[in-house]
């Protein structure tokens, strides 16, 4: 049989972009071919978040008040089942598309029942998209529904089914129980983290008081439940455990307006910042939006208004800023939101300027109630207050100092640093590095068009324990903040305005590099937490050895990558050289292994548990030493390459 050539139309030299060039996906082909518009990235992060999105379906249940028990179990192939208590997917025949119900919902993009109302009131997940997107990229999934008396078993590869619903047996529990795989042909690596599902799942037990959420991992042995009966109260209360709150027990408000459900949980600490947190339909909102504006003008209003009902404070003509009344606070915001509408970077700000308004009154209702049957508390959180005013005071003139006061012509920055000609930020990165003997290596051997080098001389200042004047009189501080051109302190740090896309830390690979690696990520985490997310902080990673043999050289990067050189050149004439510091490296060394873009390793700092950052950060930088404690004894066997 013969076959017609098909003819290529062109215009003006180019094919003609027609109706022949128009590609129609067909069911969940559309997932497979950009499964990153869906899932964010086929890295860990889009890996766990297929977890994430079979977890949210058993939440909504829970949130319509069908589900009390969830259990998330890693299995050592590395496949996930998700289970829960709730009502079971629909299984009867779907009247439009004459299949089962079970199976629209498994292989169609935007169907369930989260588009209509009377079914949920309000979800979370991907618009409704989660479970399919999820079956997509799974290399094989299998469904059991338990409802009406029976069980229900459909199996899927790759998204599709590969037979119809079957009854394989009768129970008389409802629910509905998923196992699934992860594809590796969309996936480089199918393994997960299990302090990272951990997080999540912990964070979701919160915001869900009276769910029980059981999490196994088979292959590690560990397992935890999360239960709180206390939600956002013991939410507050697991951040501040390492802190010192000024008062006993956190506030708590509660509310629903216009169909808009608000829970709030708030406690004050003796630190000097400011940890909120804010979720929609249990989403992180981790740029905030309408409902933390919301929040923080009935906060700021309602403790100026018992300050001025009560003349409380002397000499404070402009009464509190919203910086003073927030510092040392930890709270976190939960709304419930029948159409939510996302906006932001990444889809994580919300939007709805209805629910700005509803959340500043459920907040001010609630906070003038408490401050008038709780006066010695409100009495701490005012003098607590006073005391941020003041130190704002003193801090504007050391602000002023850092403050950068010219455009980008080079004048006005830090004499030590050597800054790089392009003036592009999106193209231009800067090295925080350890020592002048490094900085020294690091100018000599950098591209000066796009690398600029800013030696550190030292450790920083710990800034979980100062105030920002304190911080503010730090050279080293000011030097960075002076370099970065963001400003700091409330309104005046501008992170859209950094000098340099990409801000990496290098530090020695030892104990002493480690620690001011952490000071540093403190002090963006506290400060310029805008930074890290907008993805700009970035740790380098200098190779641990450097192994020759002849005219041959190789560089390893941990133990292991040692050993598989080592072998490949045999152990007769190898030369192994154990890098103690960056200052070891001469420049041509430092550009090969860390600096040069095409071969460096960098890793970039992220901050999605934000929640489980702050508690770290809080434990390891705090003044609570038995917390600290407890953190390095159960985190010393993940330690390699410890030098004493």
């Amino acid at each position: 049989m013969a076959v017609k050539k098909k003819e290529v139309v062109k215009e003006k030299g180019r094919e003609l972009y027609d109706a022949q060039k128009i590609q129609v996906l067909k069911g969940l082909e559309a997932v497979r071919k950009r499964p990153a518009m869906y899932i964010g990235d086929v890295s860990s992060k889009g890996l766990h978040h297929l977890v994430y999105e079979v977890v949210d379906n058993s939440i909504d249940e829970a949130m319509a008040g069908y589900c009390k028990q969830i259990k998330i179990t890693l299995h050592k192939d590395n496949s996930v089942t998700v289970e829960d208590d709730g009502r079971g997917i629909p299984v009867d025949i779907h009247p439009v598309q004459k299949r089962s119900a079970l199976e629209v919902v498994m292989t169609m993009l935007h169907a369930g029942g989260k588009f209509d109302k009377s079914s949920y009131k309000v979800s979370g997940g991907l618009h409704g998209v989660g479970i399919s997107v999820v079956n997509a990229l799974s290399e094989w999934m299998d469904v059991e529904v338990f409802r009406d008396g029976k069980i229900y078993y459909q199996k899927y590869e790759r998204g599709n089914a590969i037979a119809k619903l079957k009854v394989i047996g009768k129970h008389t529990k409802t629910g509905t129980k998923v196992h699934f795989l992860a594809d590796s042909q969309i996936f480089n690596k199918v393994k997960y983290t299990y302090d990272t599902l951990a997080n999540r799942l912990r964070e979701l037990a919160f915001l869900n008081p009276g769910v029980k959420i059981d999490f196994k991992d088979e292959i590690s042995g560990e397992k935890e439940e999360f239960f709180y009966k206390g939600g956002l109260v013991s939410f507050v209360e697991y951040l501040e455990q390492n802190r010192t709150p000024i008062h006993k027990k956190p506030i708590y408000i509660s509310g629903e307006k216009e169909d808009v459900q608000v829970e709030i949980a708030l406690q004050y600490d003796t630190s000097f910042t400011e940890n909120i947190f804010t979720y929609v339909n249990n989403i992180p909102t981790i740029e905030g939006g309408t409902h933390l504006v919301g929040f923080k003008s009935a906060l700021t209003r309602s403790i100026n208004n018992y300050v001025l009902k009560n003349n409380l404070i002397k000499g404070l003509d402009n009464g509190l800023t919203g910086d003073d009344v927030r510092e040392g606070l930890t709270a976190i915001l939960s709304v419930r939101v029948l159409e939510p509408q996302f906006e932001g970077q990444t889809k994580t700000k919300l939007g709805n300027s209805e629910v700005k308004g509803i959340v500043d009154s459920i907040a001010s209702e609630g906070l003038n109630a408490y401050f008038e049957q709780n006066p010695s508390v409100v009495k701490k959180i005012v003098d607590k207050c006073a005391l941020a005013a003041r130190a704002r005071a003193a801090a504007k003139k050391a602000r002023e100092l850092t403050r950068r006061k010219t455009a980008l012509d080079g004048s006005g920055l830090p004499g030590k640093l050597a800054d790089c000609s392009i003036r592009d930020p999106e193209h231009a990165e800067i090295f925080l590095v350890e020592g002048d003997s490094a900085g020294g290596s690091a100018k000599q051997g950098r591209d000066r068009q796009f690398q600029a080098i800013l030696p550190l001389k030292g450790k920083i200042l710990n800034v979980e324990k100062a105030r920002l004047e304190k911080i503010l009189s730090n050279d080293e501080i000011r030097t960075i903040i002076t370099a970065l051109g963001t400003g700091i302190g409330g309104d005046e740090f501008k992170g859209e305005k950094v000098r340099y896309h990409k801000i990496i830390i290098m530090t020695d690979a030892d104990v002493d590099g480690a620690h001011i690696r952490t000071l540093l990520l403190t002090f963006f985490f506290r400060y310029m937490r805008k930074l890290i997310e907008l993805g700009h902080i970035y740790i380098a990673q200098p190779p641990l050895y450097r192994i020759a043999k002849g005219k041959e050289e190789y560089y390893a990067y941990d133990e292991d990558e040692r050993e598989e050189i080592t072998k490949r050149f045999g152990k007769d004439g190898v030369n192994i050289q154990r890098y103690k510091g960056l200052g070891e490296m001469n420049p041509d060394q430092l550009w090969k292994t860390t600096m040069d873009p095409e071969q460096r390793l960098i890793l970039q700092v992220n901050i999605e548990e934000a929640f489980e950052a702050d508690r770290v950060f809080s434990t390891l930088m705090g003044d609570n030493v038995e917390p600290r404690r407890q953190f390095i004894e159960k985190n010393a066997k993940y330690v390699r390459n410890l030098d004493v």
